[in-house]
């Protein structure tokens, strides 16, 4: 019932909609898909429309009216409200996935490393005296032993990055 219902509506919904949506300013499938959209909750309150044709082109007008009411009542923002200045949701989340890589790189290092990075990687922005105070190392050491830590951090995140690299 519904099939036929759509397959005999389908022309004139094409029809009616490219008449009156190019005048309106609406675009001829967003108003088709609106009409169906209206059959569709019709179908599941009333049943089908007795007359569906009739309905069809009311329906339509109505639509128009409805866009041309939201058009008129609308106002576009000047820029686009996530335009902020602020990262998305979609950044943040490509954040905090290359911080947990990092992460879990920096837990994998030998030796002294794992400490040594997170202490360099800390939030306090710690000084290499207090660094070396709280490793119980030489200031004088972390230099070379934070060039050797990277260096290994370097060729363990190199697959990761690789990896990544190669998609899309």
């Amino acid at each position: 019932m519904t099939h036929d219902l759509v397959s005999t509506l389908r022309p004139l919904l094409s029809a009616e909609a490219s008449a009156e949506a190019y005048a309106s300013g609406t675009d001829p499938g967003d108003l088709e898909q609106a009409v169906w959209l209206r059959l569709l909750e019709r179908l599941d309150s009333d049943g089908p429309p007795v007359d569906p044709q009739g309905w069809l082109r009311r329906t339509v007008r109505s639509e128009v009216r409805r866009s041309r009411r939201t058009t008129r009542l609308e106002r576009p923002y000047e820029t686009e409200p996530t335009d902020h200045g602020a990262p998305g949701p979609e950044q943040l989340a490509l954040a905090a996935a290359r911080r947990r890589t990092l992460r879990d790189a920096v837990r994998r290092l030998p030796g002294r490393c794992p400490r040594l990075m997170e202490a360099l990687l800390s939030p306090k922005d710690l000084t290499y005296r207090e660094i070396a105070g709280e490793l119980g190392m030489s200031q004088g050491s972390l230099g070379p032993e934070r060039s050797r830590c990277l260096g290994c951090l370097r060729r363990l995140l190199t697959p990761e990055v690789a990896a990544r690299g190669g998609r899309g």
